[in-house]
């Protein structure tokens, strides 16, 4: 069947350190399986498809939220691990760069901070797209002559980037960090934008909450949610129901993979 209106997928960091596999830094349960839906519905209705955005986690080891920027009074490294303002002022953590000191200071004045195991470094088989995907978006690209088109983020080492689309806290001199709609201009001119991906409590939604922020209430009703193909991390389902209850609160709309096209 042809494409009959401009349906656009944003598949959310589908990387083998998300994905419940052995090896993974950061596996989150169900996202091997939800990541095999997507595959199938890329195969199953590529013709429908105008477009495909794949958004990639992408580290460095040395980076705000690895034990790697911190040290406490014995030279130990956090791991699973929130610090806090209070915690750098009372010295239970400092950067391992004093000069990061005032950095992160007033960084910690303004969000939260947890400190991940390191995951998706660049180049590394963690930032690899899982397998069964990647095949599936190959295949599209050879069957229906266009390219996917990736999106980068996190390599800033002194910024969180849940979303795909801005910096937790923004780096004025930093432009990858900061909200860009001509980065988005081919969602915005979608007439739908199917939306999955991993994890659902944390890169999915920070990445939707972008969108509904900055390109507002017309734009949120064009997003569908495919719920089952994004799963939350482990431990933060009631952060991935949260988001849910908000996005359609706000007019998103939700489908399962089998009847995205109806």
């Amino acid at each position: 069947m042809a494409r009959s209106d401009n349906v656009h997928l944003l598949i959310i960091d589908p990387q083998n350190d998300f994905c419940d596999i052995a090896g993974a830094a950061l596996p989150v349960t169900g996202a091997s399986a939800d990541l095999q839906r997507i595959a199938e519905l890329i195969d199953r209705h590529g013709e429908r498809l105008a477009g495909i955005t794949v958004t990639l986690d992408s580290h460095h080891s040395y980076d705000i939220a690895h034990g790697s920027y911190w040290r406490n009074a014995e030279g130990g490294q956090p791991a699973h691990t929130p610090i806090s303002r209070a915690d750098v002022e009372a010295g239970r953590w400092q950067p391992v760069d004093p000069a990061k000191r005032a950095h992160t200071l007033d960084y910690l004045a303004d969000v939260g901070l947890y400190i991940w195991p390191e995951h998706c470094l660049i180049g590394s088989w963690g930032h690899n797209i899982y397998a069964p995907l990647h095949q599936a978006l190959q295949r599209w690209e050879r069957q229906h002559h266009r390219t996917i088109t990736p999106l980068f983020k996190g390599l800033n080492p002194d910024t969180e980037h849940f979303s795909a689309f801005e910096a937790d806290r923004p780096d004025a001199a930093d432009p990858d960090t900061q909200f860009e709609p001509r980065r988005v201009a081919h969602l915005i001119e979608a007439d739908r934008v199917l939306v999955a991906g991993e994890a659902l409590s944390h890169c999915v939604a920070s990445s939707v909450r972008s969108l509904m922020h900055h390109l507002g209430a017309d734009f949120t009703r064009k997003l569908v949610l495919l719920d089952d193909a994004a799963s939350p991390v482990p431990g933060f389902e009631a952060l991935g129901e949260g988001f849910v209850a908000e996005f359609r609160q706000q007019g998103g709309r939700l489908a399962r993979c089998a009847n995205a096209f109806g």
